[in-house]
């Protein structure tokens, strides 16, 4: 019988601040940095006491595991950090100590671009050169139109919007968010953008008559453009034409991590607050019964190929 496994990948996150500089010389390639960039980072990580991406993500593979062993597939899952570990490499090692030979690799953000979930499987196929393996990998590239995933998305924005007061809840701004890449990626042809549009709006019309708009999130400084608008820019915006509720519904991200955390609850929020508006965040997927189920289907589609 072929061994089966299921691959839960993640962008990783340092285990403590003392390992700031590490985490983040291994996100630029080893780019020089000043104090101050790290000292930034390490402020944000202490006020929101640390990162729970890991734990997060661990949870999510081991409730979609269980949740596909019901379905009766019988795997072992794994878990690899891009950038942290639990490494890549050492996922995929270990796969090929257990004599895995069929594995589904699923990262845990829904939309495709080559800048971020394509470097998951280029890190996957050093992992086997590496090893000198020839595990069969099938690649689930998007699932943000997973059923289950639209369905837990729009029900955690009908309770985001219940915690507004009856009386302005259609007054309320909602806003879809997600992390920004380059650019460059739309002259590239890179399905990043428009996934996350259709993501909004498929949303949105289940929703039905709400006042929405996508903005992104979270953009480095690289000195080249970023997708727009950014949230902190829309806030000011919305300031402006008189707006004093905002619902943000970050779709890009799937579990409580410093984007969020630090992004949204505390920079994105201040800022809301000194222009007078009310800004709500919906609670992120982390292992929702209804989200590991759309992460299930995702990866069962793929054994089922």
């Amino acid at each position: 019988m072929t061994k089966k496994a299921l691959l839960v990948l993640a962008y990783g996150t340092p285990g403590s601040v003392d390992r700031m500089r590490c985490y983040l010389s291994d996100i630029r390639g080893g780019r020089p940095m000043s104090e101050e960039f790290v000292d930034e980072f390490k402020h944000r990580y202490n006020l929101i006491g640390g990162s729970p991406l890991t734990g997060l993500t661990y949870e999510q593979a081991k409730r979609t595991g269980e949740e596909l062993q019901r379905r009766g597939l019988d795997l072992t899952v794994y878990v690899g950090m891009r950038h942290w570990s639990p490494w890549i490499k050492d996922a995929v090692g270990q796969m090929y100590l257990n004599d895995i030979e069929q594995a589904v690799a699923i990262v845990m953000a829904p939309h495709y671009s080559k800048m971020s979930i394509g470097k998951y499987w280029s890190k996957i196929d050093e992992a086997q050169q590496l090893h000198g393996t020839n595990i069969k990998f099938s690649f689930v590239d998007s699932w943000y139109r997973q059923p289950k995933f639209l369905e837990a998305v729009e029900d955690h924005i009908r309770a985001g919007l219940q915690r507004f007061p009856a009386g302005v809840r259609d007054q309320i701004k909602v806003v879809f968010t997600a992390h920004s890449l380059p650019e460059r990626l739309k002259k590239m042809g890179d399905p990043y953008d428009d996934e996350l549009q259709d993501n909004a709006k498929l949303v949105a019309e289940r929703l039905g008559n709400i006042d929405w708009m996508f903005s992104y999130q979270s953009a480095a400084e690289t000195g080249e453009p970023w997708l727009g608008p950014q949230i902190e820019d829309v806030v000011v915006d919305l300031a402006g034409q008189g707006y004093k509720h905002m619902l943000v519904a970050p779709i890009g991200f799937v579990s409580d991590h410093v984007e969020i955390l630090y992004d949204i609850d505390i920079e994105a929020t201040q800022i809301a607050n000194e222009h007078g508006i009310n800004l709500q965040r919906i609670e992120s997927m982390n292992s929702t019964p209804l989200f590991i189920q759309a992460v299930a289907d995702a990866v069962q589609e793929k054994f089922d190929a």
